[in-house]
């Protein structure tokens, strides 16, 4: 069955929840810092090494050879002048493709927790989220359809899936070898470049190329900046990736544009990721409360 135009809207609103709560006072300012992931390319970029852009494409093969490792993410985005952020820690198990991450969100002016920790189940096609609030009942799961997001769920879940974040590196192009730094202990070589999401979905494998190729589609830059830290056996030990889509809700349809950077650290590879499905009744299919402005 084809799914309406009011239903793939209501999959999108679930989606963006956690952005949403975020921005929830204020809609996403245009014109973010220019400070961030590849912004700064100056004398210490270095030169190409050993055909820099092939080895950083390969990531994601990578770490599907290393089964699974510890994950903590960092998303941050700007509202008002201000950088917001989004932190999350957990476990991916990449053969698979599945994991869970715990999300904390900003603090309010304050300083007080504005919503309680959100715990999100990532698997192949599907988003899960519990405790996402705004209508939600405590302890209940929302489940988003993340085939049909136009960004591919490389934002709106408040992480980058950290597979998809290496997917996206094959279509890494213009690569430059920053040099060997010591990244939490591990010595590592840091890679500096751009790739194209439309790129990236063409070399991707079937279980990734849906959802990059609609987000090749659905951002209004196709190019993503980023930095890459790959270990001596080539899995990434961290990546940042710099955004940029059109605001959301915007009553005239294209809104400002907005810029997040994602960044991904992978640590203790081959750690047990077990994932516990949510049970059917557990699963929220009422009404979602909208957090952002009406």
């Amino acid at each position: 069955m084809v799914a309406s135009t009011g239903e793939r809207r209501q999959e999108v609103t679930r989606a963006t929840a956690v952005l949403a709560v975020v921005c929830a006072t204020a809609a996403l300012a245009a014109g973010c810092a220019s400070s961030g992931v590849a912004a700064e390319r100056g004398p210490g970029a270095g030169k190409a090494h050993d055909v820099p852009a092939g080895t950083v494409s390969g990531a994601a093969d990578a770490l599907v050879r290393a089964g699974s490792s510890q994950v903590s993410t960092t998303m941050r985005m700007a509202s008002g002048g201000t950088w917001l952020t989004i932190t999350g820690s957990g476990g991916f198990d990449f053969a698979r493709r599945q994991g869970e991450l715990t999300l904390v969100l900003p603090k309010d002016a304050a300083g007080a927790e504005e919503h309680r920790p959100i715990t999100e189940l990532l698997t192949p096609g599907s988003l899960y989220m519990k405790d996402r609030g705004e209508g939600v009942p405590a302890g209940k799961w929302v489940r988003v359809d993340t085939t049909r997001l136009a960004d591919g769920n490389l934002v709106t879940g408040g992480a980058t899936e950290p597979l998809a974040a290496a997917e996206l590196l094959r279509g890494a192009q213009d690569v430059t070898y920053v040099g060997e730094e010591t990244l939490r202990g591990t010595r590592v070589r840091h890679y500096r470049g751009t790739t194209d999401i439309a790129r990236a979905a063409r070399a991707a494998g079937p279980a990734a190329r849906g959802a990059l190729a609609a987000a090749a589609k659905g951002f209004t830059v196709t190019t993503v900046p980023f930095d890459a830290w790959l270990d001596g056996q080539g899995r990434l030990r961290q990546v940042s990736q710099r955004f940029t889509f059109s605001e959301a809700g915007s009553k005239q349809g294209a809104g400002p544009d907005v810029t997040v950077v994602s960044t991904t650290r992978f640590d203790a590879f081959g750690t047990r990721v077990p994932v516990i499905m949510p049970r059917p009744a557990d699963i929220w299919t009422g009404k979602i409360v909208s957090a952002q402005p009406g």
